[in-house]
């Protein structure tokens, strides 16, 4: 029954709706949404695939690196531990030796078959020896530890341990190119000897970019926290790894996408422990094309996808114009005959179905025609049926009250109050006429006395104080030189602007607040200014920018602050942009709401 049911109301509905939107429904529950979920589904799985298979492919080249290191670096290891612990070269460097010629000598008679053996190593660009014997001379691979040898810090770490490690050091050939490379530095132990020597073994660079470097990937290789000691990008060398490494973690793995200069890039960076070492190496590995390989198989798939759904949603658009246009054309036909309008000006043309319905209604039109012409042959005029609805106005008799008449009511209130000894009560009923026949003699008038409009206030402020009691006080203060009883301003300007210090300003004291109202001139702005200050709670850094944009700008969906709004848009409209509504506060020191007039419109009045 639900299924019954169920296809009843999809059928009611394609039954309740236009030709035009049943083909589209049909286009996007047939077409459009299966195509676009099974779209998104296969594009999806294919990113998935696509980027684990790159992954794949990076993670087997950085560990194909890291092996190579491994092997390279053991290997070293294995040379540096054969020349440490060699005879003769510890001999050599305890000697001593009456001249440089002698030194030089005993070199190459007792070490010169080390020297050959080691550069049968290809991966082993060069070593060199440090000793800090006095009779040790610069030759060959040989060096005297001088105060800058001596002050490097590999050469104080060599010396004050006895395992070995490795770092990057900067050199310069023969040709004054700059370069970098990987060394491992230990000490040499000169058993029976006071004296100091490390040795430093340089692998050579062009042996690792002959086993490194590889056509898709870019690698770059760093030794604990320093700089890059080899890089397929010669630009890279000296410089931080491109992706941030946590050194202080054991063991740095890392896998995943970046924006590597400029480009995203799939990364991965793992470390390496080195045999018999507490140095760690940094490998990683960057593969910038795969991305861009990736986007450009998904920007296909997303095309052919388009494709899928636009194509026959064009021709289901054509088709659907097509059909409703006959369908329409064959409705106002009918519509027409309905109206005992029967002369056609559409004609359905075709040889389908739709065209054999306009055939018989275009007999039976005929029939009905040549019957309406007997029946009414004596009656050729129309008749016109004129409704003549009468419109009834009905005026809404708005009772005005008399304003003497208001005066006067509450004037004979007061005088109730004040018989009956409520003289607070009376006073009350004073001010609120007072204020009530400003208001009233003032609605509709563009311009009044700024004085009128000061002693406005004063009344509001003296039925505030009767609300509020202790809670305020209030002061006028009027810089000299400044006739207010001259000086023109706009009506009800200054009810809104103290009402908010009293309300808002003022909202968190008890007692000792206190509302100051500041009229003064600017000279140098020409300008009058009339400023509300109150000592209230003030406001913070961010809420004062707020109210500003309120004040400024204004937002249907706030309620607040649209009283400020609406004073600071009459002052611009009236006067100009130039002129308006400043605010301006500081937490727990008060506001301060100035007014800005142009200094034109004060004269005589």
């Amino acid at each position: 029954m639900k299924n019954r049911n169920g296809k009843h109301e999809v059928f009611g509905f394609l039954r309740r709706s236009g030709i035009r939107r049943q083909l589209y429904t049909i286009y996007i529950l047939a077409v459009l949404l299966p195509v676009l979920l099974i779209g998104v589904f296969l594009v999806d799985n294919t990113y998935k695939l696509l980027t684990s298979y790159h992954r794949d492919l990076l993670e087997s080249d950085n560990l194909r690196v890291r092996t190579i290191l491994f092997e390279i670096t053991t290997q070293a290891y294995n040379i540096s531990e054969e020349l440490s612990f060699n005879k003769d070269v510890t001999a050599v460097l305890r000697g001593v030796y009456a001249s440089e010629e002698d030194f030089a000598s005993t070199v190459d008679t007792h070490v010169s078959a080390v020297d050959s053996h080691m550069y049968n190593y290809t991966g082993i660009e060069r070593f060199d020896i440090y000793c800090d014997n006095p009779d040790i001379y610069e030759y060959k691979n040989y060096h005297h530890v001088d105060e800058t040898i001596a002050a490097t810090d590999w050469y104080q770490r060599a010396t004050s341990q006895a395992g070995i490690f490795w770092k990057e050091m900067e050199q310069i050939d023969e040709y004054g190119n700059q370069y970098w490379g990987l060394c491992l530095v230990r000490r040499v132990p000169l058993v029976y000897s006071n004296y100091n020597a490390v040795l430093v073994l340089r692998l050579s660079d062009n042996y690792l970019k002959t086993r490194i470097n590889s056509q898709e990937y870019l690698n770059s290789v760093s030794v604990d926290d320093g700089v890059v000691f080899y890089a397929s990008d010669w630009g890279d060398y000296g410089k931080p790894q491109l992706i941030d490494i946590d050194y202080d973690v054991n063991y740095f793995e890392y896998s995943g996408r970046d924006l590597i200069k400029g480009r995203v890039c799939f990364v991965g960076v793992s470390t390496l422990r080195l045999y018999q070492s507490d140095s760690k190496i940094y490998v990683c590995t960057i593969n910038d094309k795969s991305y861009d390989n990736i986007s450009s198989i998904i920007q296909t798939c997303l095309i052919i996808i388009l494709l899928a759904i636009v194509v026959p949603g064009i021709l289901i658009h054509f088709f659907t114009s097509y059909f409703t246009k006959r369908v329409s054309a064959l409705r106002d036909v009918m519509h027409q005959a309905s109206n005992e309008n029967y002369d056609f000006q559409e004609i359905v043309r075709g040889d389908d179905e739709l065209s054999e319905v306009f055939s018989d209604l275009e007999v039976m039109v005929q029939h009905i025609k040549e019957k309406d012409a007997l029946m009414y042959k004596t009656l050729l005029n129309e008749q016109e049926l004129a409704n003549e609805q009468q419109k009834m106005e009905f005026k809404m008799l708005a009772s005005q009250i008399n304003p003497h008449f208001l005066y006067n009511t509450l004037e004979t209130i007061r005088m109730k109050a004040y018989t009956a000894g409520d003289r607070e009560v009376a006073t009350a009923i004073k001010l609120l006429g007072k204020s009530m026949r400003y208001v009233l003699e003032n609605n509709g008038t563009a311009f009044t006395s700024l004085q009128a409009e000061l002693n406005h206030i004063e009344i509001y402020m003296k039925i505030q104080k009767l609300r509020f009691g202790e809670k305020f006080d209030y002061a006028f203060m009027v810089e000299e030189g400044i006739d207010v009883g001259k000086c023109i301003t706009l009506p009800l300007l200054l009810q809104p602007v103290v009402e908010n210090a009293i309300v808002h300003g003022l909202e968190e004291k008890e007692t000792g607040g206190i509302v100051t109202i500041k009229v003064m001139r600017l000279a140098e702005e020409k300008e009058l200014c009339i400023a509300v200050m109150d000592n209230g709670c003030g406001m913070e850094p961010e809420t004062l920018e707020r109210l500003r944009e309120d004040i400024a700008t204004k937002n249907p969906q706030k309620k607040e602050s649209i009283g400020l709004y609406n004073i600071n848009q009459r002052v611009k409209l009236c006067y100009g942009n130039a002129y308006g509504m400043t605010i301006d506060s500081v937490r727990d020191r008060g506001t301060t709401i100035a007014l800005h007039l142009p200094e034109n419109v004060v004269h005589d009045i």
